[in-house]
């Protein structure tokens, strides 16, 4: 099919690292959309698994890249640069979307031009079982920096972008080895609206061991994030006083953390740099 107004095209980003167990099924996913104008580019992480094998029957319809280990943010980049698509979707290797995923989005940009990204709803599943996400985790739809500034309220699998965007707000930042996408969504809700479509079409997987939250200490990278808006001076007023109302709170949190595990100068490093 040839991009079009009408069918755009569509381009389905997967990183992913030793998840040969589990990354058939993520293709799967997008091959299987009801919308066909999709290309779908898969970025290996240097896994050391049987990934590459695993992905051999699909080579055919999908585009396969295997680079060194560098990060989630170095792979989900990579994808983003040998993309050709008009729209961006990613897909973590080990969630799924539901078949009508893309179309739903793409009818969505088609009806609200001004949009430059939205997401969806999606289902948490955990150790298989479906759960339901705790209040303050609920999506909201619109202006959404300062609810975002506590914890992420976008998920990665969920959202789609128009590829112009990372022109505007840039890449993710692969010095962050977590919480890269909490930085990203905070750089472009801070000018512009990030859309929720009322729709669960993402399952979002987790409790397996190898989830890349489960291996980090999550506020120290949220505080990094912070700094760096800070620094870059391009927040309204109310903006930098939330910003700094939450940097301030996760120093904190996470100084006195560090100390009751025994990392006392850690802790008391970050206490200081909330105090100030």
């Amino acid at each position: 099919m040839k991009t079009n107004s009408k069918n755009p095209l569509v381009s389905a980003i997967i990183p992913t690292f030793n998840r040969g167990w589990i990354i058939c099924e993520a293709v799967e996913s997008i091959l299987n959309q009801n919308y066909l104008n999709i290309e779908t580019i898969v970025i290996d992480d240097g896994s050391t698994d049987d990934t590459a094998k695993k992905l051999v029957p699909y080579l055919d319809r999908i585009t396969y890249i295997k680079q060194e280990n560098k990060g989630v943010s170095a792979a989900r980049n990579l994808g983003i640069k040998k993309s050709t698509g008009r729209f961006t979707a990613f897909l973590d290797s080990d969630d799924l979307w539901t078949k009508d995923k893309i179309s739903i989005q793409v009818d969505f940009f088609q009806n609200n031009t001004e949009a430059m990204i939205c997401q969806t709803e999606e289902v948490w599943i955990r150790n298989g079982k479906k759960i339901n996400p705790k209040h303050k985790h609920k999506k909201l739809s619109g202006m959404i920096f300062e609810p975002s500034l506590n914890l992420c309220l976008v998920s990665p699998s969920a959202v789609m972008i128009k590829k112009e965007l990372f022109e505007i707000a840039g890449l993710f930042d692969e010095n962050l080895p977590a919480c890269e996408d909490y930085d990203l969504w905070l750089r472009i809700s801070a000018t512009m609206p990030i859309f929720l479509i009322n729709k669960p079409c993402t399952i979002k997987k987790g409790g397996h061991d190898d989830q890349l939250s489960a291996n980090h200490s999550l506020d120290k990278y949220r505080i990094k994030s912070l700094q760096k808006l800070l620094k870059a001076n391009k927040l309204t007023k109310n903006q930098q006083n939330a910003t700094i109302k939450t940097f301030k709170e996760k120093c904190t949190i996470y100084g006195n953390g560090c100390i009751k595990r025994g990392k006392t100068i850690e802790g008391k490093y970050y206490l200081d740099l909330g105090s100030k």
